[in-house]
């Protein structure tokens, strides 16, 4: 790919302190590239760190290390006015619960246009409630449902809400943090396909967060797959489909039920407990398998792995 990356992290480290000898290392020294207009789906089990990951990428925490360059800006430590403005307009979030994140209190119409309140963005009152009339159709509302309450709504049309309200703002980076763990499977598909469209229309770049892998494999076009804060495979989507090598990788996918019942009667599932694999993620390397392709390991579990 010749364009630049929109996002580039950086051996990134999130620490958290929980005590004085007690630290939480929550993300340990991983980096990813995202380019414009593509999703990379972040892939993992709860508490791997993906969810700190795309926290520390907007800055609603500041990162114990690395860097984070976002359209060619450092956003990683203290930032200029003008670049906090830009991260506050082109990169935004969609968040898991809908209905935490919408305030209560507030109709629609307030609740969508929250971002071009804070940054003025509009010149009369009528070009703001037409602009977010715009981004309601565009998520399969109607200008009705702008004067309601979230509470009159159901759960994928909240998370339509939400989706709108990252959307208006136009930006070129939204982080979508299991946008869609909380919905219904039929709902589900919904959404990712209307954040699809999205994308299509308005050339967007997705970091999706998940911890499905076969919602990641319809949506992403690279994939990074996460487990105990370190990226432990990334590639192409068909390259972590095609050939897993990571152990944990090889245990997420078979984890994936098939469709057909023939396969599925013989499909067995791998299970791998990172305590008594003899792995130590700390003492690996990103090793290049082909293409895209990297794996964490040392020369000899990459060895091991592979024959």
């Amino acid at each position: 790919m010749s364009k630049e990356p929109i996002l580039v992290v950086e051996d990134l480290k999130q620490y958290f302190k929980v005590s004085r000898k007690f630290t939480v290392k929550a993300v340990d020294g991983i980096s990813f590239k995202i380019y414009p207009g593509e999703t990379y789906g972040l892939v993992g089990e709860s508490g791997s760190g993906k969810s700190t990951t795309g926290r520390s990428v907007i800055r609603l925490y500041k990162p114990t290390g690395g860097k984070i360059i976002f359209n060619g800006a450092d956003i990683s430590d203290k930032m200029s006015k003008e670049t906090q403005a830009m991260l506050h307009t082109k990169m935004q979030m969609i968040f898991q619960d809908p209905m935490a994140c919408l305030n209560p209190r507030k109709k629609v119409i307030d609740i969508v246009a929250q971002g071009l309140d804070i940054h003025h963005s509009y010149e009369t009152i009528e070009e703001r409630n037409q602009k977010v009339y715009d981004i309601l159709e565009m998520v399969g509302l109607s200008k009705e449902h702008a004067s309601r309450y979230p509470h009159q709504f159901s759960g994928g049309q909240r998370q339509r809400i939400g989706i709108a309200r990252a959307l208006i703002m136009n930006p070129d980076l939204v982080i979508a943090d299991e946008a869609i763990s909380a919905l219904d499977v039929s709902i589900q598909a919904q959404v990712v396909n209307l954040m699809k469209k999205i994308q299509k229309e308005r050339g967007c770049a997705y970091l999706f967060i998940a911890h499905d892998l076969s919602m990641v494999k319809y949506i992403s076009d690279h994939i990074g797959v996460m487990h105990l804060g370190h990226l432990v495979e990334t590639g192409t989507t068909d390259e972590i489909f095609k050939n897993p090598i990571h152990p944990y990788t090889k245990s997420l996918l078979s984890a994936i039920p098939k469709p057909n019942p023939v396969v599925e009667k013989t499909r067995t599932s791998i299970s791998y407990d990172y305590a008594t694999s003899g792995i130590d993620y700390s003492k690996g390397k990103q090793i290049h398998v082909e293409g895209e392709h990297y794996v964490l390991a040392t020369d000899e579990e990459f060895a091991k792995w592979t024959k």
